[in-house]
């Protein structure tokens, strides 16, 4: 009988998936989008489904027919263009249960949370989560709760890859917070423990918390990641929490275009109280994933990935601004500009094409910055690009003898638009 994995395309989904399906279980993994999942592990059943659109036990009841056990590795750290946090950590989770309710035989839920003393950061992401929980927790059904510290691994996301990104930083590690706890579990354990769950080894209901030994700093982390990488070591700059919090309004900014930034404020306010144990509360001690991890050596990829990391939003502001300058400006005069064009075109013709072009310019300039948006507008950019040189050479050939280089600077940015498309996926 199937297990179904929610959130199966993710960082703990995937592993979760991968160690069922070793520990000879049939698993079906539901995602948003599974192009990238399915193609990788095409022995593993896959669903497309956006769990903002399961707030309904109806919803539920077809996804759950023949299945034995729901484990749930779906969440959202914030709010933004592509996340709901009380459609899908609360809404959903609560429509699941409704309808696990009417099965037989009634499924296992497991639940993947997190700490709750991390409430203490008074987040939209705990309350959410901990609503789910609570509801699971008073419902009847047969269930597990783990509840995760800071999930780390061989593969990075999210704050375990900004952490990476810092660790490579050039002859320093700049840190806010650097002296807060950061207790960490390996993934490969957390996987662990949901086959357990799933294996009757952890008794229905149970709610505990896995966390690795010791519990470090978020410096010695960073120190750790940066040996990890083959840096060598280099000295503490720390940073006012000014600075987070400045960096958490543009990076909240950015979600609600679409991008996931690892700086928004729920993760610069856990942060800054720390991800530690809570006496007494029942705990699932894991491994050190320090241990672990020295046996999975960074290769020269995971280097540049770390070092990409922080530049990749960089990238992605400079050919938007590119471009929103380069329609900008001609629309300043776009009289005498549309004369460069010379006698090869009428007057008449060129003045509108200018304006036509630098609006394009513009609009593919703005469109970039919208995550669902920026693989096609990156697309175009080159389409267009590649257009305008093909129409320079071919209208005002002596263009590419310009001084300022108006055909010559197109090159440059279509090579940057190519980095960025290959770095673009997030997982």
């Amino acid at each position: 009988m199937p297990i179904l994995v929610l959130g199966a395309t993710g960082f703990i989904g995937q592993q979760v998936a991968l160690s069922l399906q070793a520990a000879g279980h049939s698993v079906v993994g539901l995602g948003r989008d599974i192009r990238q999942a399915s193609a990788r592990f095409p022995d593993i059943g896959w669903i497309t489904r956006d769990l903002r659109a399961l707030r309904q036990a109806s919803d539920w009841l077809p996804l759950l027919e023949g299945v034995t056990v729901v484990v749930n590795c779906a969440g959202a750290l914030q709010d933004g263009l592509r996340d709901d946090l009380v459609a899908v950590q609360r809404d959903a989770m609560l429509a699941l249960q409704d309808a696990a309710r009417t099965r037989l035989p009634t499924p296992l839920i497991v639940q993947i949370s997190a700490p709750e003393n991390l409430g203490r950061a008074g987040t939209a992401f705990m309350a959410t989560k901990l609503d789910a929980d609570r509801a699971l927790a008073s419902s009847g059904l047969p269930h597990v709760i783990l509840r995760p510290t800071v999930v780390v691994g061989r593969n990075a996301y999210g704050g375990t890859a900004l952490l990476r990104a810092i660790a490579s930083f050039p002859g320093l590690l700049p840190l806010v917070d650097a002296a807060s706890p950061m207790n960490a579990v390996h993934v490969h354990d957390v996987a662990q423990a949901v086959v357990d769950a799933v294996q009757g080894r952890i008794s229905p209901g149970s709610d505990l918390v896995l966390a690795g030994e010791p519990t470090r700093t978020v410096e010695e982390m960073a120190r750790f990641y940066r040996r990890w990488l083959g840096l060598a070591d280099a000295p503490v700059l720390r940073l006012p929490s000014s600075i987070a919090s400045t960096l958490s309004y543009v990076a909240d900014l950015a979600g609600r275009l679409g991008w996931r930034s690892p700086l928004r404020s729920t993760a610069i306010r856990i942060s800054g109280i720390g991800v530690s144990l809570e006496p007494g509360r029942p705990t699932l001690a894991a491994p050190d994933p320090a241990l672990r991890l020295i046996t999975e050596p960074a290769a020269v990829q995971d280097l540049w990935f770390a070092r990409l990391y922080l530049l990749k939003p960089l990238m992605i502001l400079t050919l938007s601004l590119f471009w929103i300058f380069s329609g900008l400006v001609p629309l300043l005069d776009p009289v005498t500009t549309s004369l460069r064009f010379g006698a090869s075109m009428p007057a008449a013709v060129a003045l509108p094409v200018t304006i036509l072009t630098s609006l394009l310019d513009i609009t593919l300039g703005l469109a970039i910055i919208v995550q669902p948006w920026a693989k096609k507008a990156m697309l175009g950019m080159i389409a267009v690009s590649l257009a305008y040189l093909a129409g320079g050479t071919v209208i005002e050939p002596t263009l590419w003898l310009d001084p300022l280089g108006p055909l010559v600077k197109v090159l440059p940015s279509i090579l940057l638009t190519l980095v960025i498309l290959a770095v673009l996926e997030e997982r």
